[in-house]
């Protein structure tokens, strides 16, 4: 094992304990107290009703959804970097969140019954929006003989972002009471009320594209290097960049779906998982799915419990650390 390598499993493993810990307190912390020791005998069928169905019927699953969409996010965000060959890409900021937006109005809008079971759904209609917003500004970006153009493809997709965004909330406004009250928490990344039918749906997504990723590490080398390169090394780089870009929105799409519309986790995360471990696809995408697992989990942890008894969404958490990040990378961004 090389020294980077090394120095990567080393942070790996050290978010691995950090992750833990992050849900061990979010377990621990709600409007009803439970003690660590407790919470450890409830997963192991010691505890009482109480504690077992505080952890079991609500917190598990809000915090299981935190844990996915943060990883899920996390390694969307690096593919975008990698395949775009910019820093500052990110799925938020490129439009793929809007595009999501626009999906799930669309289906609660005219599809959807407010049936719990009818959630499983909704990760299909954000994927096919953010499917829709990845078209667009792939067609807006592309120049003939130059390809997808980095500075291009930050503009094109704010353009697209607020396109989505304005029709997003004129679909909106035309809900009924109830289904705005649901979308509009959706809209600002708030999980409150999540259950394991959400769970359910977001799994299979971070199951199957997450190790599809990392065995496309390789490919995600070459690509960040520029086309040239690329090509040189034998990758076939139209089809391995739309590959990689459709995983890229599967995961965005699918982590907000359930998460809700929780920004900037795809561009901090990348950026210090790089820092810590280099830029080797292999070494750094693990770490960045746990950072964004453990960001989201303790936003989510901070908005239900410092502001107790007004829980605040944890998108808006993330957006109160994230925007100033995003700001300070700009400055230092040639």
């Amino acid at each position: 094992m090389n020294s980077d390598a090394k120095r990567a499993y080393i942070v790996t493993m050290l978010f691995i304990f950090i992750s833990l810990a992050s849900v061990l307190i979010s377990l621990n912390t709600g409007t009803l107290h439970i003690s660590p020791i407790k919470v450890i005998q409830t997963f192991f069928g010691y505890g009482d009703f109480k504690s077992t169905t505080i952890l079991f019927d609500y917190r598990m699953p809000r915090i299981l959804i935190t844990m996915l969409a943060g990883v899920g996010l996390g390694i969307s965000g690096a593919i975008l970097q990698g395949i775009s060959r910019n820093p500052l890409a990110d799925p938020g900021i490129l439009g793929l969140h809007a595009g999501a937006s626009f999906g799930l109005v669309i289906f609660v809008t005219y599809f959807h019954s407010m049936d719990e079971k009818a959630s499983i759904l909704i990760p299909l209609f954000t994927f096919g929006g953010g499917v829709l917003a990845a078209f667009l500004i792939v067609v807006l970006s592309y120049e003939r003989y130059k390809g997808i153009i980095p500075i291009r493809l930050i503009l094109v997709g704010i353009a697209v972002s607020a396109g989505f965004s304005a029709v997003t909330l004129f679909l909106s406004l035309r809900l009924n009471e109830e289904t705005y009250t649901f979308a509009s928490r959706w809209l600002v990344g708030n999980v409150w009320g999540r259950d394991w039918i959400h769970v359910i749906a977001l799994l299979p997504w971070i199951l199957i594209l997450v190790p599809y990723t990392w065995f496309q590490s390789k490919t995600l080398n070459a690509l960040s290097l520029g086309d040239d390169v690329a090509a040189g090394l034998g990758a076939s780089v139209e089809r391995n960049r739309l590959l990689m870009l459709a995983t890229a929105v599967g995961l965005s799409c699918a982590s907000v779906a359930m998460a809700g519309g929780i920004g900037f986790i795809g561009l901090v995360a990348p950026h210090l998982a790089r820092r810590l471990v280099g830029s080797m696809y292999q070494h750094f995408l693990p770490v960045s799915g746990l950072i964004g697992m453990v960001i989201l989990v303790l936003a989510d942890t901070i908005g239900r419990s410092i502001f107790a008894p007004n829980a605040i969404p944890a998108g808006i958490v993330v957006a109160a650390i994230g925007a100033p990040y995003f700001l300070y990378l700009l400055t230092k961004t040639k």
